[in-house]
């Protein structure tokens, strides 16, 4: 099949890759417009545009899709199919109607579970213990369309949005392209999503990437976890805003090798055993713990406004944190 891919951020190269080596031709490539990046904040292309440009294909970044140059544009290019990954712009009907085959969306979740701009960052949040992507025919409707493929992939103890987003991608990739065989010989039919089971992924903001250190350490591990690395979980420490890495959660007493008068015995870890209250601060030589709702946590990574990230054990010798000292949030 002809196609054009609509896509903008890292996430979606590989699905481009992807398609360049299957036997579709990908004709042009729909990114957002350069934006301003770096300290310089000079004009940057995305990823994808990148990509094509390397590739020598055509690059199309109107402002908007309803834009009436690239609507002529795109009608004379003919695609029979626009996939779509990550593209972050709302594709109007008079655009979906130009593929006979329309817009077919990768989105990382399998839906209708998590709609929206945040799915793997939400499903982490939320604790789900599988996630998936979904390819779909693309509507006005926000990621209501018809399915025509998924796969499932394990949320592992210690994944990031970060690294379970770049699973996805990866593994969606091949899925898109399996997706593009299917309709181009007619074998892959469109079934409608259920109507049970529909959440929702806004994006996350700034304000809700605090941390709350007063909820159960479980949560408070998988609210940071799933917010890096973007927005960035923080917090404030003197009334300066902080940001932190993932957080290991300080395991629960476990039975040691050795055997006490009534059988084995359970040994707690020193921070383990530490009465915290909610973001309180407590530094050994090599970590730096936090109190929670439940058991306190032991920071990862510290990112002071203006500074590189560092080591936690790192950042506390730097500020020398006195006795009974916090993180609010």
């Amino acid at each position: 099949m002809r196609l054009v891919l609509a896509g903008t951020p890292e996430t979606a190269v590989p699905s481009l890759l992807a398609l360049l080596a299957s036997r579709h031709e990908v004709a042009a490539v729909i990114t957002r417009p350069d934006a301003r990046a770096g300290r310089g904040r000079a004009l940057a292309p995305s990823p994808v545009k990148q990509v094509a440009l390397e590739h020598g294909i055509e690059v199309l970044t109107p402002p908007t899709p309803r834009d009436s140059a690239f609507l002529e544009r795109l009608t004379a290019i003919a695609p029979d199919c626009c996939p779509v990954v990550a593209y972050g712009a709302l594709v109007p009907r008079t655009a979906l109607d130009v593929p006979a085959h329309g817009w077919v969306n990768l989105h990382f979740s399998l839906l209708p579970a998590w709609r929206g701009a945040a799915p793997v960052q939400r499903a982490l949040m939320a604790g789900d213990d599988v996630t998936g992507a979904t390819t779909f025919v693309l509507e006005e409707g926000l990621d209501t369309g018809p399915v025509l493929g998924t796969l499932t992939e394990t949320v592992r103890a210690d994944d990031t949005a970060g690294s379970l987003l770049d699973r996805l991608a990866h593994a969606g990739a091949g899925l898109l392209v399996a997706t593009m065989d299917g309709l181009g010989d007619g074998s892959l039919h469109a079934v409608p999503q259920p109507g049970d089971g529909v959440s929702l992924a806004p994006k996350l903001s700034t304000e809700e990437a605090q941390v709350r250190w007063g909820l159960p350490a479980h949560v408070v591990d998988r609210h940071v976890r799933g917010c890096t690395p973007a927005p960035g979980a923080w917090t404030t420490f003197r009334g300066e805003r902080v940001k932190v890495g993932p957080v290991r959660v300080a395991p629960h007493p476990g039975p040691s090798r050795g055997d006490g008068p009534t059988g084995p015995t359970r040994v707690m870890p020193a921070h383990d055993a530490l009465a915290l209250g909610p973001g309180e601060l407590h530094v050994s030589k090599h970590a730096v713990v936090v109190g929670t709702g439940s058991t306190p946590v032991e920071l990862g990574e510290v990112r002071p406004h203006g500074k590189k990230p560092m080591a936690a054990a790192d950042w506390a010798r730097g500020v020398r944190i006195a006795a009974g000292e916090r993180l609010d949030g």
